[in-house]
């Protein structure tokens, strides 16, 4: 074979495997482009959505239905009761404790945001305040004045809290959240903190984090 023979073949060799090169390319590109067609990506975005906004409310649920928290475990002496009615009247309601620990109560609520009361409260008020998660710092008229001290130290500015006197109470100092309750005899006790954490706001309360200012602001 001559030399141009040979020159002429390999030319034309070069340009068949060029052609290859472009057909390949041509099939990788239409194939790429069916895979992406045929990936549902705004179907399968939805479901993963959807996945997730599920397991946040299995996992809500489960918090809501599980037993007392460590915190509410630890503290000795706290009466529970469940049950508890939380239709609206603007009657006086018969409470089977004092303080009562909710049932009927009247539509507006006790401010409760942090709140000093130098008088005693009514009753159907202040049970609506538990309702929205406070808890109700209660003492028997009489109580020392450094003990009543630690008592407006430990609500005053904290929301979410009141304290007022509660004539005829069993103890003398009561804290009281929606369906439970601890009576102490010293403001000093640790248990008071730990009640508070526990249950402003707590998992028991019917209406967490719903208003507690803006309502009845006097005794």
């Amino acid at each position: 074979m001559s030399k141009s023979a040979r020159t002429r073949a390999r030319n034309q060799q070069r340009h068949k495997n060029l052609q290859n090169r472009g057909r390949s390319s041509r099939a990788r590109n239409r194939k790429n482009a069916l895979i992406k067609r045929e990936v549902p990506w705004g179907g399968i975005v939805f479901f993963t959505v959807i996945g997730v906004v599920s397991a946040v409310a299995i996992a809500f649920a489960f918090l809501q239905t599980r037993g007392p928290s460590a915190a509410e475990a630890a503290i000795s002496g706290v009466v529970e009761k469940e049950g508890l009615s939380r239709e609206h009247t603007t009657g006086a309601v018969e409470y089977d404790t004092a303080p009562p620990m909710g049932g009927a109560h009247d539509p507006v609520w006790q401010n409760c945001d942090g709140r000093v009361y130098d008088r005693p409260l009514r009753d159907e008020n202040a049970v609506h305040s538990l309702e929205h998660g406070a808890v109700w710092v209660t003492y028997r008229p009489g109580l020392a004045g450094d003990q009543l001290d630690r008592l407006k130290d430990k609500v005053d500015g904290t929301d979410y809290t009141m304290l007022s006197p509660y004539p005829g109470q069993d103890a003398p100092i009561a804290l009281t959240a929606w369906g439970r309750q601890l009576m102490l005899q010293d403001a000093s006790d640790a248990r008071i903190d730990a009640f508070l954490r526990a249950y402003v706001k707590g998992p028991q309360t019917p209406e967490p984090g719903a208003a507690c200012d803006g309502a009845k602001d006097t005794p």
